[in-house]
């Protein structure tokens, strides 16, 4: 570790150098502090990360996502231990919804991932949601960071499964992978057109014992289906049944997500879409830190909850209440 000095932080030097190690608990360490929203721990947290960055974005980034009930964190612990096997060092980001009660994470994905939880060449990271739009850890692009200047080769990146945190999650990783379950037909009928948008790849779980067939006949229905949307960067996306009992499929799947990315990679679409994804952050976090701003002020706070006891009776139009609450902030008084 490095001698202390002026102005040095012999934690954050600590936790630089746990990363550098591949050491998992400096690993859990660092996203706590990005999660963190104490002033001194964000000041910490940027210090950080500007420390790792050059160490950054070398890592197969996936996101997955899936109706719940669909298997998700099953099928990662099934794919992901099998990607340990074969010597890669793995890390998910399971983004579990948020309790209205503690802010805590409610599902656990930690608890059933037992078999990559328990590797040491794994680590697995259950992060509330913590009520942002679309269901998306506050700080996933962040920890994605933290993850590969760890040595993680791949990082996993699970949504809820619900609202808008499949786009959001879309816009952060190298290619998206939708899971369905066995059973078209209706089923079909009720898939959103834009996660299937989204979809580099698609994977029927759940193919094995009695659900074998009806797995089989979702793959044909699900392929034809997606052969009505345009192709993404020149990929149509394609269709794989999947098993995380008996591991069927799996090595399949990976050989299609690597296909996928030296295709994006040749391509330069790889490099275009990670400059994209910057870009992205960059304007999530002029909002977030606007938003922030906006209700630390005096004069914001002084006229907040009339505002919003007025639109809540039916007394002030929202646009109202946004124009009174803008001008507060600003010092504007003209009207959108």
């Amino acid at each position: 570790m490095p001698a202390r000095g002026p102005g040095r932080d012999p934690g954050l030097e600590e936790l630089v150098s746990g990363l550098a190690g591949g050491d998992r608990v400096a690993l859990a360490r660092a996203i706590t502090l990005v999660e963190s929203r104490r002033p001194e721990d964000r000041r910490r947290a940027r210090a950080l990360l500007e420390r790792v960055l050059p160490s950054t974005g070398g890592a197969r980034r996936v996101g997955i996502t899936g109706a719940p009930g669909v298997g998700k964190s099953t099928f990662i612990d099934a794919l992901g231990s099998r990607l340990v096997e074969a010597g890669h060092r793995v890390a998910v980001l399971a983004v579990d919804p948020t309790s209205t009660v503690s802010g805590g994470s409610i599902l656990g994905d930690k608890s059933r991932m037992p078999r990559l939880a328990a590797s040491p060449e794994a680590f697995v990271r259950p992060s509330p949601s913590a009520l942002t739009p679309g269901g998306v850890g506050r700080r996933t692009r962040e920890s994605i960071l933290l993850c590969e200047a760890a040595g993680y080769d791949v990082v996993l990146v699970e949504t809820v499964g619900v609202g808008q945190g499949e786009t959001v999650v879309a816009g952060m990783v190298d290619l998206f992978l939708v899971l369905l379950q066995p059973g078209a037909g209706d089923e079909l009928q009720g898939i959103k057109k834009g996660v299937l948008e989204l979809a580099d790849l698609v994977a029927v779980t759940k193919a094995d014992g009695e659900l074998l067939a009806s797995a089989r006949a979702s793959r044909r229905e699900y392929g034809a289906a997606l052969r009505y949307l345009a192709p993404r960067s020149g990929w149509q996306p394609r269709v794989v049944t999947v098993s995380a009992l008996t591991g069927e499929g799996l090595d399949e799947l990976w050989e299609l997500i690597e296909e996928r990315r030296r295709a994006l990679g040749e391509s330069g679409e790889l490099e275009a879409r990670r400059r994209r994804q910057r870009r992205d952050w960059l304007w999530s976090r002029v909002e977030e830190r606007l938003l922030e701003r906006f209700r630390a002020a005096p004069e914001v706070a002084a006229r907040l909850a009339a505002a919003e006891r007025a639109v809540e009776a039916g007394e002030m139009l929202p646009e109202d209440a946004v124009d009174e609450l803008l001008a507060a902030f600003t010092g504007e008084t003209e009207k959108a």
